[in-house]
């Protein structure tokens, strides 16, 4: 087992990551930007080091200065965490090159998956079904025309190095699909130093559904179930849920065969988890995630396996040490991301926290690395907490969240947490009746809503 991990990672997540090794009897080394250097996974881990300025680039995307860091601190092996360079094969390469061990799955797996087309081929070959589209990559206006002809409008064009909503875009007739395709290579192209665009049908009521995976070196690969993460905005996950509303058990033993199959085949490591899009009862594959996910909690939460810990135990070498019949589901899991952003503009609100209260009790949890007089940066992801809530049944979980977000306080900076107790109030989630788009139209009924009531206070 490693003596030492060096987190490359910043936030809830490095602090996550520091709990798992603390509890190994790892020693842990934080690397920071100059404007994290009080927060709390420096103050936390048992070494720290400053690589840089406040600009990601020049200090969590700085490659050089985290292998030096890992150098001269005596590190085994380097943890990413998600998000940064979790998903960078070159990365992960030159970790490996340099005598560490990459906690995560093997470069040439982080290369094929981040490339959606690439990962499309594979899944294909290995008989996982996908969404109707383009095989490839498509380059001209005609060719798209021809895609759009084949599978139908409504169509969505994708950035092929892409991800999060940047660089994709609908069209729902020909007409609007020259500007739909222009404008979704120019983003790719800006976002992502690529404008190779593919095509999908585009699902008018799909629901989010992911598997996650472990694989160790030796062969073995377990599935802990699906996540239900339908609630986006503009792409972006705000709730998830283990498992989900829709899914039967019977439905996700099949989904998670077939997963196991498939990775096995390809002969993958560590943490991953497959995405798809779920409608009348079919499953197609969107993309994977080589990576620990953010809502990794909720899974950990019914299956009762810590999964960062598994991640390390694999990266070390040592086998699962348990099967698919080990792994156990039980109750319903349910995460809210809380941000720093403005709840009715989502505008980023950063700034000092001026109180913190976590709410506890049976069944919640809160990953954070929040503190009364933490000045919340402006540089990074806005992510600030997950609230996490367990109990027997889906309808006992809500009972709790909405208990839970009512305990919990921020004050000092602006969060989603009012968006979040709006959301547990409302029946058609309360009966799990949504869509990947409910919550756009949610927050754009409730908008109205309050605009209406303005007028009329002022009327």
């Amino acid at each position: 087992m490693f003596g030492k991990v060096l987190i490359a990672n910043r936030g809830e997540i490095a602090l996550r990551i520091h709990r798992a090794c603390q509890e190994m009897g790892i020693r842990t080394v934080a690397v920071h930007s100059t404007a994290d250097a009080t927060a709390m996974h420096v103050r936390l881990a048992d070494e720290s080091v400053c690589i840089g300025p406040p600009a990601p680039r020049d200090s969590y995307l700085n490659v050089a200065a985290i292998l030096s860091a890992a150098t001269i601190t005596g590190a085994d092996a380097i943890h990413p965490g998600y998000g940064f360079l979790a998903e960078n094969a070159r990365f992960a390469e030159m970790v490996e090159a340099h005598g560490f061990a990459f906690i995560g799955p093997a470069p040439e797996h982080i290369r094929m998956m981040g490339d959606k087309i690439a990962a499309k081929a594979a899944m294909r070959r290995l008989g996982v079904p996908l969404v109707p589209g383009s095989e490839g990559a498509v380059a001209t206006l005609d060719e798209a025309r021809a895609v759009a002809a084949e599978v139908g409008y409504p169509v969505l064009i994708k950035a092929a190095a892409g991800g999060g909503g940047r660089g994709m875009k609908v069209a729902r007739s020909d007409a609007e699909l020259e500007e739909a395709f222009r404008v979704a290579r120019a983003e790719a192209k800006a976002a992502f130093g690529d404008d190779a665009v593919y095509i999908e049908k585009f699902l008018d009521r799909p629901r989010h559904i992911e598997m996650q995976v472990l694989a160790d070196a030796h062969g073995n690969v377990v599935h802990f179930g699906e996540r239900d993460c339908s609630l986006q905005r503009r792409h972006q996950k705000l709730v998830e849920e283990a498992g989900s509303p829709v899914l039967t058990a019977a439905a996700r033993d099949a989904l998670g065969a077939q997963v196991t199959r498939a990775l096995a085949e390809l002969g993958y490591r560590n943490a991953g988890t497959l995405e798809f899009l779920w409608q009348d009862g079919h499953f197609a594959f969107i993309e994977m995630n080589t990576r620990l996910q953010v809502e990794h909690p909720v899974t950990e939460m019914v299956c009762g396996v810590d999964l960062v810990r598994e991640q390390i135990r694999i990266a070390a070498g040592d086998r699962l040490g348990y099967g698919q019949s080990d792994i156990r589901f039980q109750g319903h899991a349910i995460e809210c991301r809380i941000t720093a952003e403005d709840p009715e503009s989502f505008a980023p609100s950063p700034g000092r926290v001026s109180m913190y209260h976590a709410p506890g009790g049976p069944g919640v949890r809160v990953d954070s690395a929040l503190y009364a007089g933490y000045a919340v940066p402006p540089y990074y992801d806005n992510l600030v907490a997950k609230l996490v809530v367990h109990a027997g049944t889906r309808a006992e979980a809500i009972a709790r969240l909405r208990r839970a977000l009512a305990e919990m306080v921020v004050d000092g900076v602006r969060t989603t947490l009012p968006l979040h107790q709006r959301i547990v109030e409302d029946a058609e989630f309360q009966a799990g009746d949504y869509t990947i788009h409910w919550l756009e139209r949610f927050v754009a009924r409730g908008r109205e809503a309050r605009g209406r009531e303005a007028r009329a206070r002022a009327a």
